[in-house]
């Protein structure tokens, strides 16, 4: 048995470009797919059924009509092909899951099924000395242009994904890197792959499995895949992307062995989440992910029409002509065919516009009854991230309390009850309902209890009034005076040099202000930086996203950031020098908090939070009023400084759900003293400017569920490494905390080739991860899709993973089946 294509060497180290991230992209659609942990279910735990069952119209392939085209909404066209780069997104993975091959597919219940499309069999057929596993591929398994899927294949996506080589730019090469040797079998179509060191996720790899002619050089990874593939291999390939129309068409794939494709065609066409209600009543798509208000106008358009009433009777029961009262009607009809000239014009003018209005609104509202909402729960969770970084919630004690403070059930059943979807908050960071790895160790950190967070408020020192303590070590008397008069003289000097530019702001008697516990100072409020516009926050220092050298690719697609808004494709950053994103958050906390000296005011809230206090006069925009010293003394502080936590969320069109979770979040931290500042920012700035690069306090952004938790979840919760260069290493981790045994359990879960071992292993991670409290998952993310009523095997499919080649329209009933079906 020959050897083939193993690398030489060995590298001891790898830059932080090639080290272990996971993609969103990747891990929402197929690679979401199969593990060894999910491949056989045992006890209470590993049976238990998923929250909510998938909603696909499910119909046999002999009651689906052949030919037709699907025109299926996606966010954005795709930036690359290649779903092993960073800017990979979900438009990149669902491309792939119809023109690539997928080993493995999932189940309802996110199990793994062998995909004999393309294996006949796999699996670990030595143990000792080392992990074994044996791939069979089937024998009809060939790529578009005629060759073979075979040994070359592994070994190319081998070489590129294993970190090895720094000439590829791989978003991520996680067990890929334990390879130590793939050997050709009796033929090309065995591989017989040969681990380093034990791999359990070893199903994870070679989904979705690329062409050699795509992974055989850096130059074809890094920019060739790009725009193009040379060679597919699924029920689909990929005919043309038109960036004008915003269309990518995949058209049957004549070559393909399985069972063909119903459909002759899949347009996915690039409609933002917004504009999708608009698309839908115009016809344009026949299915589309939606947000909640469009799924409501959907189902009263159903309503309506059960009721019998057309879209004219719809806009005057609940439209636009709704509000038009009888006696309304008249007085506008008077004043149209009144003698006053300019108010008739100017009425008429209002009627007409009204009626236009009227016609959209009932035209739209007989389209959208065409369509079915088909809902479920998505593979992901939304989760308040409490980065553990720095300021308050450096102190577990004070994460604890914020976790304690809030109601996850409370907050679940405001999302999902009024869709009608169960609203159980997830037990668990690592795995959904369902999952084999599934198990509620939420009890490791406890459920709400106000009275054990301002337990541990008072344990960490932030007790009422403490915003009026003056810090210890403050001098006093006439020695604090001397010195006082000294930097005020040292500071006047400064002035008549004109060396006054640029220093750090002192307070009004010239003192300096208290270093943090990082040792950074704070930024602060004199007069100076006032005239220097410091109340605006400064970009000096940041690592901002697209500032990287032409051609770097290397920020990866990351968390999805609303309830059911723009989500598919965030960016994780490298990270930026700890130095700067450490200025970047003190400038951030500077325009929002009083270090409570002098008048003992407490933080400053948020325009956002008009009941927090109007605007002083002369205080920058933005600066709440000075509080009462009644309301000052119940404020938690602490030596001098009121806590205040800096809540920032996403502020498109998309997020409205989320927004309200985050308004509900701040009552109940406001219950237990804690006070929060809510900064609302550009969807393309919250995660690129302040999630990763760790500007913010608190955030909601979501995780998608993966079948391979010891690998996929790693790097979320890795515990940073301080890098050579002073950079601080978080890969995913972006709530900055973890522990060493943290680390150490998902090592050994991704080592543990016995399955229940596994899932103990993992289990065990994800207690400690609760108890650490770096993020608290809230609910499973809803997953609302409209359908054409007529489309089957399509809509929501839960933990599931699209089969391709089934999805298509009803067949028309003959008049005999009708009769046989009544």
């Amino acid at each position: 048995m020959s050897q083939i294509g193993a690398p030489r060497g060995r590298t001891c180290s790898r830059s932080p470009r090639s080290r272990t991230l996971r993609s969103v992209a990747t891990l929402t659609s197929a690679v979401l797919a199969v593990t060894v942990l999910a491949g056989c279910s045992s006890g209470d735990e590993a049976d238990e059924a998923p929250a909510a069952a998938q909603d696909n119209a499910p119909a046999a392939r002999d009651r689906v009509a052949d030919g037709g085209t699907l025109r299926w909404a996606v966010d954005a066209l795709p930036t690359t092909l290649n779903t092993f780069q960073a800017d990979a997104d979900g438009t990149t993975s669902r491309i792939a899951g119809a023109v690539l091959p997928a080993l493995y597919t999932l189940d309802e219940r996110g199990r793994p099924r062998l995909n004999p499309d393309y294996l006949e069999s796999a699996q670990v057929v030595e143990t000792e000395p080392k992990q074994v596993v044996l791939y069979k591929l089937n024998q009809q398994a060939v790529w578009s242009d005629g060759r073979e899927i075979g040994a070359p294949d592994f070994v190319a996506q081998w070489r590129a994904l294993s970190g090895r080589d720094t000439a590829y730019w791989t978003a991520r090469n996680s067990g890929y890197e334990r390879i130590e040797k793939i050997e050709r079998g009796k033929n090309d179509l065995e591989i017989r792959v040969t681990f380093a060191k034990p791999y359990a996720d070893w199903q994870s790899l070679f989904t979705p499995l690329y062409p050699k002619q795509v992974m055989g050089s850096p130059n074809a990874f890094n920019d060739g895949a790009r725009t193009t593939l040379k060679a597919t291999a699924g029920p689909f390939l990929l005919k043309t992307i038109d960036r004008k129309s915003g269309d990518v068409t995949l058209a049957r794939n004549p070559r393909w062995w399985g069972q063909s494709a119903k459909l002759d065609t899949v347009v996915l066409k690039a409609v933002p989440r917004a504009d999708r209600a608009t698309a839908l009543a115009a016809g344009t798509l026949d299915l589309a992910e939606i947000d909640r208000s469009a799924a409501e106008r959907i189902a009263l358009a159903l309503r309506d029409a059960r009721a019998g009433r057309n879209g004219a009777q719809a806009a005057a029961a609940h439209g636009p002509g709704s509000a038009i009262t009888p006696s309304k009607a008249l007085k506008s009809w008077a004043l149209a065919h009144g003698s006053d000239d300019d108010k008739a014009e100017e009425v008429k003018a209002a009627r007409k516009k009204n009626q236009e209005a009227i016609a959209r609104y009932a035209s739209a509202q007989d389209a959208l009854a065409k369509y079915v909402v088909r809902k479920s729960l998505e593979p992901a969770y939304t989760q308040l991230s409490l980065n553990g970084e720095s300021g308050p919630l450096a102190d577990e004690r004070v994460r604890r309390a914020v976790a304690r403070a809030i109601n996850r059930q409370e907050l679940a059943e405001s999302v999902l009850g009024p869709l009608g979807l169960p609203a159980k908050p997830p037990g668990s960071h690592l795995a959904l309902a369902g999952q084999a790895a599934y198990a509620d160790s939420s009890d490791a950190l406890g459920g709400q209890d106000t009275k054990e967070a301002q337990a541990l408020l008072a344990d960490a020192g932030w007790v009422p009034g403490g915003a009026l303590q003056k810090p210890a070590g403050t001098k006093a008397g006439s020695e604090a005076e001397k010195e006082a008069e000294k930097k005020a003289a040292e500071k006047e000097k400064e002035k008549e040099k004109g060396k006054g530019k640029g220093e750090k702001a002192e307070d009004s008697t010239g003192a300096k202000k208290a270093e943090d516990s990082t040792g950074a100072k704070k930024a602060e409020g004199s007069t100076d930086a006032k005239k220097k516009g410091s109340d605006t926050a400064s970009d000096e220092g940041l690592y901002i996203v697209g500032d990287d050298k032409p051609g770097d690719r290397r920020a990866v697609p990351a968390p999805v950031i609303g309830a059911n808004g723009p989500e598919n494709g965030t960016n994780v950053l490298a990270p930026a020098p700890a130095a700067a994103r450490e200025s970047a958050a003190l400038l951030a906390r500077a325009e929002a908090l009083d270090t409570g000296t002098g008048s003992g005011a407490r933080a400053a809230q948020s325009v956002a939070r008009p009941d927090r206090g109007v605007a002083g006069a002369y205080a920058p925009r933005g600066t709440a009023a000075p509080v009462t010293a009644p309301e000052a003394t119940k404020a938690l502080g602490k030596d001098g400084k009121a806590l205040s936590l800096r809540f920032v969320l996403p502020s498109g069109p998309g997020s409205e759900s989320l927004r309200a979770v985050g308004d509900r979040i701040v009552r109940m931290l406001d219950a237990v003293g804690i006070r929060t500042e809510v900064t609302k920012v550009s969807d393309d700035s919250f995660f690129k400017d302040h999630v990763a690069s760790g500007d913010y306090d608190l955030a909601l952004y979501s995780w998608p569920a993966s079948a391979f938790p010891a690998t996929d979840a790693r790097p979320i919760f890795a515990k940073p490494e301080p890098a050579s260069d002073g950079s601080l290493l978080v890969e995913q981790n972006y709530s900055r905390v973890g522990t060493d045994r943290i680390d150490q359990l998902f090592d050994q879960a991704a080592g543990a080739l016995d399955e229940e071992e596994a899932r103990e292993l993992v289990r065990q991670a994800d207690a400690r991860i609760w108890a650490a409290a770096g993020s608290i998952p809230l609910y499973q993310r809803p997953q609302l899709v409209a359908a054409r009523a007529d489309l089957v095997n399509a809509g929501a499919w839960g933990l599931a993973a699209p089969r391709y080649q089934d999805i298509g329209f009803k067949k028309p009933e003959s008049s005999k089946g009708a009769e046989r079906n009544r």
